[in-house]
């Protein structure tokens, strides 16, 4: 069975450590959902997944059916089966969808691109004049949201890092494009480690396993109840605020976030 196994996984950035060791294992076919509260460390888990520059892994592993991944560029890494889907998806002046996507399959499948890139955009209710532009350029947070379920649609990687999937996204754009993902694991198999702070999304992306995120890494495990003990009790217990509290630093703002990430929703 494919999985993608995180063991001992410490990173920091401009100086500072914010991944304290995080262990973590993701099968085919399972949803892992990340919650914490924000400045945890939950996006630059996704990051030093992924392999973008600037964070600096002091230790650990990121296996992808036994391939370390931290050894490897970031197109390396999708080329053995890994997609992130971003919480801020950036606009590619200058680049097509089509050609990104072709040129991201095997040349065999080339020819077949633009039609996949059809059928996953009336899938998810994406208006298909948006297939003709450059990747993200004047779409709004939720169209680029529906484009990363389009281009998950058609490369169909074995696993998917979803980083806050629901931000951006109004109910319906959620509806269609967490039942995309939700579909993938069901029938291709798909991995996914959804990184979020909310469990609306857990309407129609179903997980198997609940992990709270705090402090740099996971603190506690459970089933979906777990998400709903969290909505209602908060993360007080996890949080430096609290007495009970082994986090042990102040809240992070990751430097490579967007910050105009507001103006896109």
């Amino acid at each position: 069975m494919s999985t993608l196994v995180i063991e001992g996984l410490r990173a920091s950035v401009a100086g500072r450590e914010i991944l304290t060791g995080v262990d973590l294992a993701v099968a085919a076919g399972e949803v892992h959902a990340v919650m914490g509260p924000n400045g945890s460390g939950k996006s630059t888990l996704a990051h030093v997944i992924a392999g973008r520059h600037g964070y600096n892994v002091s230790d650990g592993s990121v296996r992808l059916d036994g391939t370390e991944l931290l050894t490897l560029p970031a197109w390396r890494r999708a080329e053995a089966g890994l997609f992130l889907a971003m919480q801020y998806p950036t606009e590619v002046p200058g680049v097509s969808l089509l050609d990104m996507l072709t040129e991201s399959v095997c040349t065999a499948e080339g020819a077949a691109v633009a039609e996949r890139m059809q059928e996953e955009a009336e899938r998810i209710g994406f208006d298909e004049k948006f297939l003709a532009r450059p990747v993200n350029v004047d779409l709004s947070g939720g169209e680029r949201k529906r484009n990363e379920a389009l281009q998950l649609g058609v490369l169909k990687p074995a696993f998917a890092v979803v980083d806050e999937l629901d931000s951006g996204l109004d109910v319906d754009a959620l509806r269609f494009v967490g039942d995309r993902i939700e579909d993938a694991t069901e029938h291709d198999g798909l991995g996914v480690l959804a990184i979020t702070h909310s469990s609306r999304v857990f309407d129609h992306l179903r997980p198997d396993a609940v992990h709270v995120f705090a402090g740099g890494r996971i603190r506690e495990s459970g089933g979906a109840e777990l998400a709903e003990e969290l909505e209602a009790e908060g993360y007080e217990r996890w949080t430096p605020t609290s007495p009970k509290s082994d986090a042990g630093a102040a809240p992070f703002t990751d430097p490579f976030g967007d910050p105009f990430a507001d103006l896109l929703t």
